[in-house]
Parts: C-alpha cells; structure tokens; sequence
C-alpha cells in the first residue's frame, strides 16, 4: 500500500504556478527529461546544522516522511527511472543517494536501490551512482560496499575544524569534524570513489584558510556553497546596499589563490568561466541550461529540488507520487518548466542585465519573494555581477597578455 503524502499546502498564486504550459509546447517548446534523480533514501539526519534548508527552514514536509524508504519504495523508484531513461532514449543517467542522512537508510536497501536501477534502466544505460554524505557514519564497512556497487561518495565539511563545528554539529552540540575528518582519511584508501567536497561558506571564515583546509583533502572538486537564503529571509551578511558585495569579496579572495595554480577543481568557478567563454553551465547555481533533476521523497513523491524548501512550505511539492504517476508527468508542470525555459524564466531586470546569460539568474531558490515568487533576481545579485565581473576580468587580462607575448615572439 502506497500513502500518498506529496500534496502539501495549498499551492501560492505566484509565478510561475501561472505558466502557460500548454502554449509552450504549441510555440515548439518541449521538456528536457530528468538525468539526475534525487532519491531520499532517509528523511532524517544524525547532525542538527543549523543552516539545514531541510529542518531549519521554511518547509516542513519532513516530519511527515518515513523516516527509511521502504524495500517497496525503492523498488518501484528503479522501476520508473528505468522507465524514464527508455522512453527517452538516455545513455546515461544520475542516482543520488540523499537525505537527511542517506546512510542511516543502511547497507542493505542502498544496495537494493543501487543493483535495482540499474537493473531496471538495462545494459544500453549507464547509472552513475553516488552518495552525499555528512561523513559521520562512512566506515570502513561503507567504503567497501560502494567499492562493490560503483558507487561515488561527496562529503560535506566547512573547512577546517573552527569552521566545520560552527554549524556542522550533533544535537548534543558537540562539533563533528573530528568525525567527518576522520572518515575523509578512509576516503584516501578509496580515491577512485571520492567525488568532492560541499562547502558552505561562512563571512567568518577566512576564505583562504577555508579553501587551503578542504584542499588538503585532496578532493577532485570542491562546490563552495552560498548559504541559502531569499529576499523575504536574506542569508547572513547579505543586506540591502545593492554595492556591498561580502560573498563576492570572499569568493574573489578564494579565486585570486585558485586561479593561478589550482590545487583542486572549483565547480563554481569553472562554471563562470566556462559559460564566459560560451559554454554551458552543468549545474543550476549559474547559467542557463535547463534543469535536469528531479528528487524523490522517501515516501515515493516527486518533488523539485530540495533547495526550494528555503521559499515557503510545500515549495518544492509536485502532487505526484510515483504510484500513480510517471515522471514524465512531472515535466510539464508549471513550477519544472519554468527551470527549463532559459531566459523565458527570468524576471524582465534579469532579462536586461548583460551578464544574465552567465548568471542566469542565480540559483532559482534564492529568488523567491513573497507576492511575485520566483520572478526576481538572486538576493545575492550584486555579488554575482561582481564576481563574474572580476573572473571575467581576471581572464581576459590573462588571455591578453599570453596573446601579447606570443605576438612578440
């Protein structure tokens, strides 16, 4: 028996719940099916950070979650990403373990979720599988099992051990870098599983220091996050005086140390400067590409991104449960299609900013403002403008003087 809790509040009269779908397709638009597939295989965590955009914040959707995916569940989630990859002739898809914390849902429905998907999606479709964890429970026991199954493994971590335990805490209080630092050294007997590190910045931090602490983790990546935050509950820091840029200035401190001789990826950056130089965006912090994942609860609803329980409560809720819905239903609701129009989503200011096309509006949950919901610009737009300004700058004065010597020789 499937309970369907994926209906939530009564849905906010705010765009884009007023998208006309139905005249996007008639124009020739048409939706870009999932690649990434969210999977909240536990809805409940064994740290309390205070920042959490999933208990801290304005939806609460979580108290009413199983706290495991159950066997069932999972089983009919594999079914329709299976479905969903055939249908629409994928090669290659995403299966992101998530949470709350997803190891709490235990060694044995990860690997059924794992081994059933992929069974499901069939030998001509490649399921790239990883976990993001908060490295407090990523034993040995762990380590081998996604070994086993191909699975990669990101970690959270703030930085070094002031930082991290700012936020990063046990309900006790008590801090959890001794513990996250301590499996990220087991990770190294793993390399060719460790997929990166997420990082949420914190003005405190010395953003240098913080970058030179996750480096020597050696991660191929690191995903330096701006707290999460919208124009009704701005993030920390981040005021009103459209020409203070506080989380520009610390990611440009961070970028001058990068950029000359990088120890590590920086996603982020790379993003800005890809997209600069013509490219395409992978993520959905900037550019835009069109929004590619879908999450799904650990009740089996189909929900948008988790990030949009910052908005409101019931943001990110579909109304669709996997039961009785496949996903494809879900790519032509208003509130997904918006995520996947380009520059058709953004606000009119958005629309005439030179550099929309890179910023592309920022991250959509940090758009939200009650009254004209996500039809706004990032509440971090000024530190957008300017750090795209100056890793734009930063690069073509790089790309001149290269050209310049070359020319005198």
């Amino acid at each position: 028996m499937f309970i369907n809790h994926a209906m939530g509040p009564e849905p906010r009269h705010e765009w884009p719940t007023d998208l006309d779908v139905q005249a996007l397709l008639s124009s020739g638009w048409s939706p870009s099916p999932f690649r990434e597939f969210i999977v909240k295989v536990h809805s409940r965590c064994d740290l309390s950070c205070d920042y959490c955009y999933m208990y801290e914040m304005a939806d609460q959707s979580w108290r009413s979650q199983p706290r495991a995916m159950s066997a069932e569940i999972a089983d009919l989630v594999a079914r329709r990403i299976g479905e969903h990859a055939r249908k629409h002739c994928l090669d290659r898809v995403r299966l992101i373990l998530h949470g709350g914390e997803p190891l709490l849902a235990g060694r044995d429905l990860i690997a059924r979720l794992v081994a059933s998907t992929r069974a499901q999606a069939g030998p001509g479709i490649r399921v790239d599988a990883s976990v993001q964890t908060n490295g407090v429970g990523l034993s040995y026991s762990y380590l081998e099992l996604f070994d086993e199954l191909a699975v990669g493994v990101g970690v959270s971590v703030d930085g070094d051990a002031t930082a991290h335990d700012r936020h990063r805490r046990f309900a006790s209080g008590r801090g959890s870098y001794a513990a996250v630092s301590a499996a990220l050294r087991r990770l190294r007997d793993f390399p060719h599983l460790f997929n990166g590190l997420l990082a949420t910045i914190d003005l405190r931090n010395d953003p240098v220091a913080t970058y030179e602490a996750l480096a020597d983790f050696d991660p191929p990546r690191i995903d330096l996050l701006l707290p999460h935050g919208t124009w009704a509950s701005p993030p920390p820091g981040r005021v009103p005086d459209p020409g203070a840029t506080p989380y520009a200035d610390w990611l440009t401190s961070v970028f001058e140390q990068w950029y000359p001789k990088p120890r590590t990826g920086i996603r982020l950056f790379e993003e800005i400067m890809q997209l600069l130089l013509g490219g395409a965006a992978t993520s959905e912090s900037v550019g835009l590409s069109p929004a590619r994942m879908v999450v799904i609860e650990t009740d089996g609803s189909i929900e948008q991104t988790d990030t949009l329980k910052i908005a409101f409560d019931g943001a990110p809720a579909t109304g669709l449960h996997l039961a009785t819905s496949p996903l494809d239903d879900a790519l032509r609701q208003p509130q997904v299609a918006a995520r996947q129009i380009g520059v058709q989503g953004l606000s009119a200011d958005c629309r005439a900013c030179p550099v929309h096309r890179v910023c592309g509006g920022g991250m959509y949950a940090h758009r939200y403002r009650p009254g004209t919901g996500f039809a706004n610009p990032s509440v971090y737009c000024p530190d957008l403008m300017a750090l795209i300004g100056h890793i734009r700058d930063r690069m073509k004065a790089d790309l001149d003087a290269r050209l310049s010597r070359k020319a005198d020789h």
